[in-house]
């Protein structure tokens, strides 16, 4: 992954970009600048990864007007770089989390997820698929006084119960880990989802428990506990 230094230095339209923050990024550089004195979201895409960086423009570009998502500025094509309106707000991740946070709000929250969820995927549906987000996990969504969603370039055609188990998924596997109220969270999650889709999944336990096991690469630290809950959740007992 390169430094944003790197590209402020080496390009013009850059050169007045002064970094205000840094987020973690698996593959890019994701940055809050004020950009000719303006706040701006920079999304610079790592070599190899110009189809990610078409797909989130070509979403944003689509979705803004509708889905709550960022505004797509400018699309820098020569170098796969996006700039994005900043949205203040919290991480939901962080705000799931919070010990401080009401269960009554964390419930809400949940319930405005699914509401999020369902119109992105309502937004994208066509006669014969649907287009998923794609890694739907919390941090990939900020809270204002709505929920706004970020980060598009895994989006692609797809079931949207994939959506909806790596959300569950995501909400189980944080810090403080499998804790009944989490799993009482999950649940309020995908009966709301259900209701709106005014559709029942029939195997979601396993679909959740699936996409658990795909998270050890990313936290094998705690293998032990996501493959042990991950059994239980199949086995429905949670």
């Amino acid at each position: 992954m390169k430094k944003v230094e790197e590209l402020i230095q080496n390009h013009v339209r850059y050169k007045n970009a002064i970094v205000q923050k840094k987020f973690k990024s698996k593959k890019n550089t994701v940055c809050y600048v004020t950009l000719d004195g303006k706040p701006r979201i920079l999304k610079w895409f790592a070599p190899g990864f110009t189809n990610n960086f078409k797909r989130e423009y070509t979403i944003l570009k689509q979705a803004s007007s509708t889905v709550l998502t960022p505004f797509a500025f400018e699309c820098d094509e020569r170098n796969n770089v996006i700039l994005m309106n900043y949205i203040i707000g919290e991480n939901v991740c962080d705000v799931l989390n919070d010990e401080k946070t009401t269960i009554s709000e964390k419930q809400r929250i949940l319930i405005l997820l699914a509401e999020w969820l369902y119109n992105f995927h309502l937004f994208f549906k066509t006669q014969d698929t649907f287009i998923i987000r794609g890694d739907s996990i919390l941090r990939n969504f900020i809270l204002t006084d709505r929920i706004w969603g970020v980060d598009f370039e895994e989006s692609r055609a797809g079931n949207p119960i994939e959506d909806v188990a790596v959300l569950c998924a995501s909400l189980l596997s944080t810090d403080p880990m499998f804790t009944k109220e989490k799993v009482q969270l999950f649940r309020i999650f995908v009966r709301s989802y259900e209701t709106l889709m005014q559709k029942k999944f029939s195997h979601i336990n396993n679909d959740i428990a699936y996409a658990l096991l795909e998270r050890i690469q990313w936290r094998p630290q705690d293998e032990y506990a996501i493959r042990n809950f991950a059994i239980q959740l199949r086995k429905n007992k949670w």
